[in-house]
């Protein structure tokens, strides 16, 4: 059982973490993507833009917390994490469309297609995408390739049309569905939206640690509940949240008649669910001690976050 005194040292180890990992991550796309002296400049300068400074990194610090807990190299961990981010990235500036979510602010600054244009943002989150698989391919960030081809399809199952970009239409779908969208409907989308590429996360951090499937069954029970949790406070500072905290427009799922959990649920209900799950997602690494106190004060971020 982990007690009160070991929550309070959970908490406190988390601003550390996600400060290293953030600075981490931005030095690493620095590097990566240098403005070059050509006619790509104007691209990389778009990539730069919506990768480095801003948001939560909560992919990669899942990433590198699963690796600690299986010894695995720093400087590997943080090569999957921003792939991962790589992913999320394109995934944001795609979202931030006119021809999707149309919005104008991401992590408290302009979208991408607002501060440049909207073919250079496609370009922008085409890169990204493919710049995810090459970083996965690398020998620098594993040197067998049996692991990096199994990081390679489950970052592809991840992000596809079984996970991430399927979750994305059934999220358009919505919008147009609104009513006809039940608990179960919603719920399953946002598994696919948000939980799939969480759930890499966690299998990544375990590919690199060479666990064999069979016992990665707790880590993926706490991905499923940290995924959800996320989602539905995700719906909660939508409906409640300060545009100003939240680094992006609020209140446009209810403008679009959009069926969420909140919606579905009411707001108490739904806060109550996600507390739940995030207690449950606890109980899950039970089979691990201090060294998954940064996953456990993860899950009480994604409950408590602000943004």
């Amino acid at each position: 059982m982990v007690t009160e005194a070991a929550n309070d040292r959970s908490a406190d180890i988390l601003p550390a973490a996600i400060a290293a990992v953030s600075a981490e991550i931005d030095a690493f796309f620095d590097t990566l993507l240098a403005v070059p002296d050509d006619g790509r400049a104007r691209l990389y300068q778009a990539m730069r833009h919506a990768a480095i400074g801003g948001g939560k990194r909560l992919r990669p610090l899942l990433v590198s917390a699963t690796c600690a807990l299986f010894n695995v190299d720093r400087e590997r961990a943080i090569r999957v994490g921003a792939a991962i981010e790589c992913i999320h990235v394109y995934s944001l500036i795609h979202d931030d469309m006119p021809c999707m979510d149309d919005d104008d602010m991401r992590r408290g600054k302009p979208t991408v297609h607002k501060a440049y244009d909207e073919a250079t943002a496609v370009l922008a989150g085409d890169s990204l995408h493919a710049l995810a698989f090459e970083l996965l391919a690398d020998p620098l960030t594993h040197p067998d390739p049996f692991v990096q081809v199994e990081l390679i399809a489950e970052l592809a199952r991840a992000s596809g049309p079984a996970g991430m970009a399927g979750g994305q239409m059934m999220d358009l779908a919505a919008e147009t569905a609104g009513a006809a969208f039940d608990l179960a409907a919603v719920t399953r989308l946002q598994q696919l939206k948000t939980g799939a590429l969480i759930g890499f996360c966690l299998e990544a951090g375990a590919i690199m640690g060479r666990v064999r499937p069979e016992g990665r069954t707790g880590l993926r029970g706490y991905a499923h509940d940290i995924g959800l949790a996320f989602q539905i406070v995700d719906d909660l500072l939508d409906a409640e949240g300060d545009a100003a905290a939240v680094g992006k427009a609020v209140g446009k799922d209810a403008g679009a008649g959009k069926a969420t959990f909140v919606s579905l649920m009411g707001a108490p209900r739904a806060r109550a669910q996600a507390a739940m799950l995030v207690d449950q997602a606890i109980r899950h690494l039970h089979l691990f001690g201090a060294e998954a106190d940064l996953l456990r004060a993860i899950a009480r971020f994604v409950l408590d976050r602000d943004r």
